[in-house]
């Protein structure tokens, strides 16, 4: 006859260790990533340690009508960005040049321009530069479904020794699979070539082949059929900027007044730009006491 040992102490000490053990072991699991629903948002930001989109619902974003002084590349980025959404080929974008022209604008408001004609027809979806080697995991999760999605990275350039341009490469054109049908790749940066000047002399002087060498660095630029230039503004595309903003969002005050604030303005900031103008105008509202609407 088999009788059952009753549990000795050290069986009742040891249960909340393994317990704890456990639920260690659960924190560490990978987590089961969501299922992807392209139609809960226009927007969307690409969360690389999750594996999945976080719905953005309100992007931050100016109207296309306010963009001064970028006439031609907004009007080659639209019609770009149009034939994508209907399924018809289209090129990934670089845009390229000074700091605060409105290259990032632009594609948030080419985005809204295009779902605006034709509603949920674009999904944007940025990702960051640091997750920029998580690229081919995002190509996988939307490859195949049938919304279209914008693709964005802002700012995305390299430094010495970043290895990530040579996946961002493959990813955008020279991979097997290649680019997902349904995807699109805009990405704005300071640099044309998206890589330091002395990184890429530095390149031509220590290698064994310099033409080889800088070709590797400045190839991925390639991968982008097109390139839009963005150039600092003079003092009349400046102030047209200005002018716009205060109608738009009716900031009442004497031209003459607004525009010798607005001038002013850019030079205590050392330059004229669509950000200095969006950054005057901010402070004009606040003076009037006025909200900026979205």
């Amino acid at each position: 006859m088999f009788r059952v040992r009753p549990p000795m102490a050290d069986d009742q000490d040891i249960a909340p260790q393994l317990r704890r053990i456990a639920d260690a072991l659960d924190r560490l699991a990978p987590t089961v990533p969501a299922a992807l629903d392209l139609g809960a948002a226009d927007a969307f930001l690409w969360q690389a340690e999750q594996g999945r989109l976080h719905p953005v619902t309100t992007v931050s974003r100016v109207d296309l009508a306010l963009l001064k002084g970028i006439d031609h590349v907004r009007d080659i980025l639209l019609d770009n960005t149009r034939r994508f959404a209907a399924g018809l080929p289209a090129n990934n974008a670089l845009l390229w040049g000074a700091r605060g022209m409105g290259k990032s604008s632009l594609v948030k408001a080419v985005h809204a321009a295009i779902n605006g004609e034709a509603t949920a027809s674009l999904a944007l979806i940025e990702i960051h530069r640091e997750d920029i080697e998580s690229l081919p995991r995002l190509l996988e999760c939307v490859r195949g479904h049938g919304r279209r999605c914008l693709l964005y990275c802002d700012d995305l350039s390299f430094d010495h020794d970043d290895t990530a341009y040579k996946s961002l490469k493959a990813v955008l054109e020279g991979g097997i699979e290649g680019r997902p049908d349904n995807v699109v790749f805009y990405a704005t940066s300071n640099r044309r070539h998206m890589m330091p000047r002395d990184m890429i002399e530095n390149e031509r002087s220590t290698a064994i082949n310099p033409s080889e060498a800088v070709e590797e660095k400045v190839s991925l630029s390639d991968r982008f059929g097109l390139w839009l230039g963005f150039h600092a503004c003079n003092q009349d595309v400046y102030l047209e900027m200005i002018e716009s903003y205060a109608a738009a969002y009716g900031l009442d005050l004497a031209a003459e007044t607004l525009r010798a604030e607005a001038v002013e303005w850019s030079i205590t900031r050392g330059g004229r730009s669509g950000r200095v103008a969006w950054q005057y105008i901010q402070d004009l509202a606040g003076r009037l006491g006025k909200q900026l609407a979205p």
